[in-house]
């Protein structure tokens, strides 16, 4: 540090405060104001370097799909209707704002905003992504406070980091219940996290999350029952119990490897089914296992899940609800599991210069809470993508959904980002699309 420049940091952290001296009154302002220029002008002198400024990341990705989307054994409900359109679907296009502020012994301050910004319809959701703000260090880990993904994406495949046709995730049945309404861990962002994760251990991570109100998606909530499911949490206005979760997810990553554990346990503030009176937001509890080993541009993986939706026992205060008789209203007063289930998948990829081929093979199994019910399916989905450059890539995907009597499992973010009246599945028909995606990130 140069002479001046220190010297000019040391006015500034205790700048002299102007001596008024016995003198006629014209004399004495004349003093004031000079005096007060030099210590101006040593903040004018020190460069932006050694003004702690914030570094902002403008980061993000466009993403689309043509889709034609098929209905096969379409059910009574269609008929005279289409079974199949031609339509273009978003697939989770963002911009994301990353803030960064060296504070100095390793600590840096962060903050994150992650904008979506749907093709098809063009409506632009603010920060409905993950958004927070937290502390980092290389040493310490990395906490947050905000809406983080949660569980849900841990799946083994691949397939859509580029220009994989989102809806041939097999998340589609990976993390879902057997009627396609039940969403693990909402299958989208979890609110009112407090997150942290490990600083990297020769390849092993930790993530421990904690939600203090996970019930709720990321953009405007449904009413379930006359009682809404808000990101926001509803403790104070609710005398039935507080709602929360926890997420734990160790990983071991090489260039060879990789295996994890992901496990999900909560409960919301106010646990109601969704219309229809199906599979909802009760108490859930679920178990990832993953892994995949790659040499020579190949990678096999394997995922496995197990998922329980338990009613909670609330007390008297909800007895009265609409939609909470029959069966599942009985089950939703005595607490009984109302659905259990186990899925698994096998993803495979060969990755050769800008070609890639991705292929997973999904089971979801019957689920033992619907005891002489066939409510079990299964996904297989292949997808061709090609980078035109670092940031630049298209790819042709297929993918077929084939459900059992009793299922309605429906492909990934079809209806949310589908922007399409009656992409719906009801029991048994089996979606089927295929499709051409390209991909922009910058």
């Amino acid at each position: 540090m140069s002479e001046r420049l220190q010297v000019d940091l040391i006015a500034l952290d205790h700048p002299p405060v102007p001596r008024l001296r016995q003198r006629a009154p014209l004399t004495r302002l004349l003093e004031f104001v000079s005096q007060s220029a030099g210590v101006m002008s040593a903040v004018l002198l020190i460069p932006n370097s050694a003004l702690a400024q914030p570094t902002v990341y403008l980061t993000g990705v466009f993403k689309a799909s043509l889709e034609n989307l098929k209905i096969n054994q379409p059910a009574a409900a269609r008929a005279g209707r289409n079974t199949s359109e031609t339509r273009v679907v978003d697939d989770s296009s963002r911009i994301v704002f990353n803030v960064s502020e060296d504070l100095g012994g390793g600590f840096y301050a962060i903050g994150l905003a992650d904008l979506r910004i749907p093709i098809a319809s063009g409506n632009f959701v603010m920060q409905s992504g993950n958004t927070h703000i937290g502390l980092r260090n290389p040493i310490l880990g990395r906490i947050f406070v905000g809406r983080q993904d949660a569980h849900y994406y841990n799946n083994e495949s691949n397939m859509t980091v580029l220009a994989g046709d989102l809806r041939g995730d097999s998340i589609s049945l990976m993390s879902f219940m057997r009627d396609g309404t039940a969403a693990i861990a909402g299958a989208t962002r979890t609110p009112n996290i407090i997150h942290y994760t490990t600083p990297n251990w020769n390849g092993f991570t930790g993530i421990v999350a904690y939600s203090t109100g996970p019930a709720g998606a990321a953009t405007d909530q449904p009413t379930n029952n006359g009682l809404a499911a808000p990101a926001q949490q509803s403790d104070l206005q609710n005398g039935i119990r507080k709602g929360n979760a926890l997420f734990l997810n160790p990983n071991y990553v090489t260039a060879t490897y990789k295996v994890g554990w992901s496990y999900w346990n909560s409960k919301p503030d106010i646990s109601v089914f969704q219309a229809g009176n199906t599979l909802g937001s009760g108490d859930q509890l679920s178990h990832k296992v993953y892994g995949s080993i790659g040499f020579s541009g190949f990678r096999v993986g394997f995922a496995w899940d197990k998922s329980r939706v338990k009613s909670s026992t609330p007390g008297a205060g909800i007895a009265g609800v609409a939609g909470t008789t029959g069966v599942l209203g009985s089950a939703f007063r005595s607490g009984t599991v109302l659905g259990d289930r186990t899925a698994w998948s096998i993803p495979m990829s060969y990755i050769t210069g800008p070609h890639q081929f991705h292929f997973h093979y999904t089971k979801a199994r019957d689920d033992r809470a619907t005891v002489g019910i066939s409510d079990g399916a299964k996904m297989i989905a292949l997808s061709y993508q090609y980078a035109l450059s670092k940031r630049t890539s298209v790819g042709l995907g297929y993918a077929k959904i084939t459900n059992d009597p009793g299922a309605a499992y429906n492909f990934f973010t079809s209806v949310s980002l589908g922007n399409s009246t009656g992409a719906g599945v009801a029991a048994n028909e089996d979606p089927r699309f295929v499709s051409s995606t390209i991909r922009v990130a910058f």
